[in-house]
């Protein structure tokens, strides 16, 4: 079983920044494939950043240019540094991993974190 320990999450004035962090544990393999999701109320989860062994960083037209993924595969651990931030940002931001190298934004059997909070207000 894999478990994925998520924090950073808060809340922030539009414009300012936060660095989500997600480590994963409970196995001595690694989980090539992290990211992120995030789902806002009324809607569906969506998909936000990834990155995995093989390809660099992976994200969601709405974030391109402002959210930088990384990890340290020693630590399996996924970072998520988002700046200037809007108030349609704000979500519940779920880590997501898979023991396998798959895409992470499509494939269906990931791992699921508890999800933590990005307010952002004006």
């Amino acid at each position: 079983q894999v478990q994925l320990v998520e924090s950073g999450g808060g809340l922030v004035q539009t414009g300012g920044s936060l660095r989500l962090s997600c480590a994963a544990s409970g196995r001595t393999i690694s989980v090539p494939s992290m990211g992120w999701f995030r789902q806002a109320p009324g809607k569906e989860r969506e998909f936000a950043a990834g990155t995995n062994w093989r390809d660099g960083g992976t994200y969601a037209d709405s974030v391109k240019g402002r959210f930088i993924i990384s990890r340290d595969n020693a630590k399996n651990t996924v970072y998520l540094q988002m700046n200037s931030l809007k108030p349609e940002d704000s979500a519940v931001y779920y880590c997501a991993a898979n023991s396998r190298l798959v895409p992470i934004a499509t494939s269906r059997d990931n791992y699921w974190g508890q999800g933590t909070q990005v307010s952002v207000s004006s």
